[in-house]
């Protein structure tokens, strides 16, 4: 699958839940990688993230 501009919430958010990737390249290959927020494992990654920082 590609990455469709379209799918973005606000320009900034990919949200599809029908594309199974969680990580993905943005738009612009150049500006690095994307959570994919239609995919339910973005939100484990993300609580996972928050309670690191909050941890440590």
């Amino acid at each position: 699958m590609d990455t469709n501009p379209e799918k973005y919430k606000l320009g900034l958010f990919y949200f599809d839940p029908k594309d199974s990737r969680v990580i993905l390249p943005k738009v612009n290959r150049m500006m690095g990688w994307t959570l994919n927020f239609g995919h339910p494992v973005t939100y484990l990654i993300l609580v996972a993230f928050i309670a690191l920082l909050i941890f440590v």
